[in-house]
């Protein structure tokens, strides 16, 4: 696994556990959604970023299979 896939996974189960605490916890400032929400987007960012650049790597290798 790729390291940019490994800190983009990490910043998505971040956020989530930020929003899980925001959401479980009553008196608990806003700003922990509002960073949870933050951070899964940029993970989620970066992740599609990451696929869309690698999406035809595939390609190159079947033809040098056959």
């Amino acid at each position: 696994m790729n390291n940019s896939q490994v800190l983009n996974t990490i910043l998505i189960f971040l956020g989530g556990a930020l929003l899980l605490y925001a959401i479980s916890v009553d008196d608990v400032s806003p700003y922990f959604k509002i960073i949870g929400l933050i951070i899964i987007m940029l993970g989620l960012y970066r992740a599609t970023n990451f696929w869309i650049a690698t999406k035809d790597d595939h390609e190159g290798q079947n033809e040098s299979d056959k």
